[in-house]
């Protein structure tokens, strides 16, 4: 009787430890900045996204020009004043330009507003050049801050909301080199090609799957999965969005990563930014997806846990 009694409590405390962590239920991602535009807001070369999960409102980049995620977002009808927390993929301007702005007008509605941004270790580092310094996170920090916000740098992957996770810095498994060429950055031990190790990116955790969502995806998309699965959990990849930047790729590239992706068991794919409007096509085809599951992103598009992708009009 004793050794039943001994069974069933390790068996139960087996049970309570191997609990899953919590999973998302409620999921909505709607672009505010990309270069597509629909009927409302205005497009340019940059990105973000608001994610709401689970009730949580987190703002993923702030697009390139300083006013143009504030006015999509008045256009669109989304109120950003209840957001507390900013996600800032990597330090280039296009996907951390309004940055300041948003903090600066929004504040004005909520003290609280944009008030903290998490960040990959690396960002604020200097990026020099003959022409001088090209980073402008270094000059962008200190602004936000005199706003009254605060950066946290992010090492590692971190759950930031119940089921939301930020990758941390990303292993580059594959060679796949997305990220412009010839820039160098002054890393701790010495100045080195600039291959943007800052990039993070957000992983939502559901019980469909994993959803990723990339600012450009400098570190590959693929690395940024594998790293997703092997961090957060070993779920099939089911949504893969933002920017990617695929755009320069040539076919076989392109073959390789619709390859991987379908591999991860890709259910939905929302190409926005840099991935170009050819590869989303090429990655539709060689992954065997269809229009609805692979889309072009565009400004107000959205993504919907349980419901996908909503195209609006001019990528339908």
């Amino acid at each position: 009787m004793r050794w039943k009694l001994l069974a069933c409590l390790v068996l139960l405390s087996g049970t309570v430890s191997a609990a899953p962590r919590g999973r998302v239920k409620s999921l909505k991602v709607t672009v505010l900045s990309t270069m597509l535009a629909d009927f409302d807001g205005i497009g340019e070369w940059g990105f973000a996204a608001l994610v709401e999960a689970d009730g949580a409102r987190i703002l993923f980049d702030t697009g390139a020009r300083p006013t143009t995620v504030l006015e999509n977002a008045r256009e669109l009808k989304v109120d950003l004043s209840t957001v507390t927390d900013v996600i800032l993929s990597h330090n280039h301007g296009d996907h951390t330009g309004g940055l300041v702005t948003l903090r600066r007008e929004l504040a004005k509605q909520n003290p609280r507003a944009l008030s903290r941004a998490h960040v990959g270790e690396g960002i604020f580092w200097s990026r020099p050049s003959p022409e001088g310094e090209r980073n402008k996170m270094i000059a962008t920090r200190g602004d936000y801050e005199a706003a009254g916000g605060t950066f946290v740098v992010e090492t590692k992957a971190v759950e930031i909301a119940p089921g939301v996770w930020l990758t941390g810095r990303v292993p580059r498994v594959h060679p796949e080199k997305n990220y412009p060429k010839g820039s160098r950055v002054a890393a701790p031990g010495g100045e080195v090609d600039d291959q943007i190790p800052e990039d993070l990116s957000m992983v939502i955790d559901t019980d469909e799957g994993l959803v990723v969502l990339t600012g450009c995806g400098h570190a590959g998309v693929v690395n940024t999965v594998e790293h997703a699965r092997k961090t957060v959990r070993a779920a099939p990849l089911h949504a893969v969005l933002g920017g990617f930047h695929l755009f320069p790729l040539d076919d076989a590239a392109l073959a390789w990563t619709a390859e991987k992706l379908a591999g991860f068991g890709v259910v939905w794919l929302l190409g926005a930014h840099c991935t170009g409007i050819e590869p989303v096509y090429r990655i539709r085809q060689l992954a065997k997806l269809d229009r609805a599951h692979a889309v072009v992103g565009s400004v107000g598009s959205s993504f919907t846990l349980g419901k996908g992708i909503d195209p609006l009009n001019v990528a339908r």
